[in-house]
């Protein structure tokens, strides 16, 4: 079992990404700062800063793709459905990242190992 000072900043992590919802990119910002100020003293906040970062990557993916999907028609459901679905999962990371449980975003893209 982590630490406990490592499960709230992997907790931390998480919870970052939801900064993007009030302001463009201050979530990725966030991430990327506190994932690059830790991930040296411990391999749990590195993996859930890998986590992350995959999850937030694949959602932007996902985003223009719903957006290239908003001429069909189905495209606003979509996008809508996708921030839904991300406020969601980063609580639900945020939540088993205190636990103690590396958990990996459903439908999220490896683009960091």
């Amino acid at each position: 079992m982590p630490a406990k000072w490592e499960r709230n900043w992997a907790m931390y992590i998480h919870f970052a990404q939801l900064l993007n919802m009030l302001f463009p990119f201050a979530g990725l910002v966030a991430v990327i700062v506190m994932w690059q100020i830790k991930k040296e003293e411990s391999s749990y906040i590195d993996k859930h800063g890998k986590i992350v970062l995959n999850w937030m990557l694949s959602y932007f993916l996902y985003g223009i793709v719903c957006l290239l999907l908003v001429y069909v028609g189905v495209g606003i459901v979509l996008l809508l459905l996708l921030k839904i679905a991300i406020f969601i999962l980063a609580i639900v990371g945020g939540v088993k990242a205190n636990d103690g449980i590396v958990w990996e975003y459903p439908l999220s893209i490896h683009f960091f190992k």
